[in-house]
């Protein structure tokens, strides 16, 4: 559990100097510059929550379709169909968000508002799905054998 499907880490970098030569920007205006990638970041994010969570919903179609209860495929019972449709329906929200929020940062000016609701919403979209995809494996979906687990 965690955030394996991303390679993420920390840097710290302690006692180093940097000599002005090599300063980006003008002196005290970082934060500005930070705050002004903020834009083209949660673009990012959003792809990669938008790819996480197609993934988690194609192992949980597969799952659902290999996975036989009760004599029939899991992905023929009502609820497992239900989640299925639901997951697929926030995928392409997000996507159409995701979508809308490119198109505003091709164009000249700020986007804040487009990337900041396709970020948000794909975010915690990817959230649902993924822990939709866990709860059709049912147990499995904990499984370090399951690519699911580390979605």
């Amino acid at each position: 559990m965690g955030l394996r499907s991303s390679k993420t880490c920390m840097v710290a970098l302690e006692e180093a100097v940097v000599p002005k030569s090599a300063m980006l920007g003008a002196e005290g205006q970082g934060l500005k510059i930070a705050l002004a990638t903020l834009d083209h970041s949660r673009l990012g994010i959003a792809a990669q929550s938008v790819g996480i969570a197609e993934a988690a919903l194609e192992e949980a179609l597969r799952y659902a379709r290999d996975r036989t209860q009760f004599g029939k495929a899991i992905i023929e019972h009502q609820a497992i169909a239900f989640q299925l449709a639901d997951m697929d329906t926030e995928i392409e929200a997000a996507r159409g968000l995701l979508q809308r929020a490119v198109w505003a940062a091709g164009k000249p000016g700020r986007h804040s508002r487009e990337s900041a609701q396709a970020k948000l919403f794909a975010s915690e979209m990817c959230n649902r799905v993924v822990a939709h995809a866990i709860q059709i494996h049912g147990g499995y979906g904990f499984s370090s054998e399951y690519t699911v687990e580390r979605l």
